[in-house]
């Protein structure tokens, strides 16, 4: 997959961020990035160091430490560019919101877009542990349908 971004200097914040380095389609997934789950337990010491500053919340039990360029998207209450959780896959996948323009700098909503109504996930990995064993009698969607198909297009 070939990701459309680079990083350089915000425009507006004057501190390292994301651009586009091409124009990016309204809805197209410009990039997967896998994650590294951080339990609940350990957030005392995450806080003690400079992870803290990029980590998101990932269910009840865990947060999560993005890979990729997941962490060094800047904030923005106008955002061009939500992230979705895809707890099956452990990664987060980020989405245009708009048409972007080649140079534009790439923003999320840190406190998670609001505005758009989230993917719908299935119940059954909205809680996801990777030690916990799977849980035989939890409902699966059925093929096809939108949770069963959250990030493949």
């Amino acid at each position: 997959m070939h990701i459309p971004i680079r990083v350089g200097i915000s425009p507006t914040l004057h501190i390292r961020g994301l651009l586009a380095d091409a124009d990016i389609k309204k809805g197209q997934v410009i990039e997967r990035c896998p994650v590294i789950l951080v339990g609940v337990d350990q957030l005392q010491p995450l806080s003690q160091t400079v992870l803290w500053r990029y980590h998101y919340e990932w269910n009840t039990r865990n947060n999560c430490i993005v890979l990729g360029y997941g962490s060094l998207y800047n904030h923005s209450y106008t955002p061009n560019v939500r992230y979705g959780f895809n707890y099956q896959g452990q990664c987060l996948v980020f989405t245009a919101l708009r048409q972007i323009a080649a140079g534009e700098e790439l923003m999320i909503n840190y406190n998670y877009d609001n505005t758009v109504a989230p993917e719908p996930v299935a119940p059954y990995l909205s809680d996801f542990d990777p030690h916990r064993q799977p849980n035989k009698t939890a409902r699966r969607p059925k093929p096809g349908t939108k949770a069963d198909n959250f990030d493949r297009k």
